[in-house]
């Protein structure tokens, strides 16, 4: 089965080409990163300007580098939810058209299903049930994978998400955007013990996070040295943030498989490219005995291929989706389109 995948629920406008769900036969991004980098931060009308732009000559790319044909397409599978409203609209009304053209069946995938979803690209031999982690710019969730279809969160974080006090930490420090992969490297030439920062437990849901509070404290810490004329330790301020963050996540997902008696264990979203976090989860999924997966880097950010792949396990359950079919900023991962 052949699905073409579309994804534009950001900045970046990505299209797939996927053979029964785990092959890919193309799979194109545009990045939209510089074009946001001199706002600190992405502005959703130029973002759904963009997808505009270069969604129909995105499509062509990536049927031409799949040797596909239009006539050859199975379905589309497009993401729907969540993510910015305009952005997710361009994505959707280009296949609902392109659904309807080619007289194929529609596929309505959820953002956060389709990050996880990114593993099973990388790791042929994954199957549920496992828990995996998603820490993106908009969500920080620990799903119990039940079936690929079947998935419960069992916590999330109640304020913030990671990838967001990534980006908004680089921004205070001067590193631009995006922040992450800046900070990433900068950390790794300081000392992770230099400051204390906050790492709050939520003792009615020990699964839940919280880092509004960890963002603030290194905010006060940067603008109470700029007050006082004081010289920052930048790159000692970047590591302990980066360790705060990994002892935040990594301790509740080791505690979250123990619980539910899972020896696998993913991770996916953006933050999941973060080198410390990274060697935090091998560290500790060795120590448990428990088997880690982590997609490379070119699959931890917002792409197609892994939309393309989650569509396929939604349509093998019969999930599609009319000419009704609406975008929406905000969905539970269980919630019906």
């Amino acid at each position: 089965m052949i699905i073409l995948a579309i994804e534009t629920s950001c900045d970046e406008t990505a299209v797939a080409v996927m053979r029964n769900g785990r092959e890919q036969l193309s799979s194109e991004l545009f990045s939209q990163a510089d074009m946001h980098a001199m706002y600190g931060g992405v502005v959703p009308e130029i973002a759904s300007r963009n997808h505009v732009a270069v969604i129909g000559r995105l499509m062509e790319v990536a049927l031409k580098n799949a040797d596909v044909k239009k006539s050859d397409i199975d379905a589309i599978a497009v993401t729907c939810a969540p993510g910015l409203i305009g952005a997710l609209l361009v994505g959707v009304n280009f296949a609902k058209g392109l659904a309807l053209a080619l007289g194929k069946p529609l596929i309505p995938v959820h953002h956060i299903r389709g990050h996880i979803a990114a593993n099973y690209i990388a790791y042929p031999e994954l199957e549920p049930p496992f828990l995996c982690v998603i820490v993106s710019g908009g969500n920080s969730l620990i799903a119990d994978v039940k079936g690929y279809t079947d998935i419960a969160i069992v916590g999330r974080s109640r304020d913030d998400a990671a990838g967001e006090c990534f980006d908004k930490v680089a921004r205070i420090l001067g590193l631009g955007y995006p922040g992450g992969p800046a900070l990433d490297k900068l950390a790794q030439t300081g000392d992770d013990t230099a400051f204390s920062l906050p790492r709050p437990i939520i003792n009615e849901a020990p699964f839940d996070m919280s880092f509004s509070g960890l963002k603030t404290a290194v905010v006060n810490i940067v603008h109470n040295a700029e007050q006082k004329g004081e010289h920052i330790d930048t790159p000692s301020l970047a590591a302990s943030f980066s360790r705060t963050v990994s002892d935040i996540l990594v301790p509740r997902v080791i505690d979250a498989a123990k619980q539910l008696d899972r020896d696998k264990i993913a991770i996916a979203g953006g933050v999941a490219a973060n080198s410390r976090i990274r060697a935090d989860f091998l560290a500790a999924a060795e120590a448990e005995n428990r088997t880690l997966f982590i997609p490379p880097l070119k699959l931890c950010g917002d792409n197609a291929a892994m939309i393309g792949c989650q569509g396929y396990y939604e349509y093998k359950a019969g999930v599609t989706a009319t000419m009704s079919l609406d975008a929406r900023a905000t969905m539970d991962t269980d919630e019906e389109f």
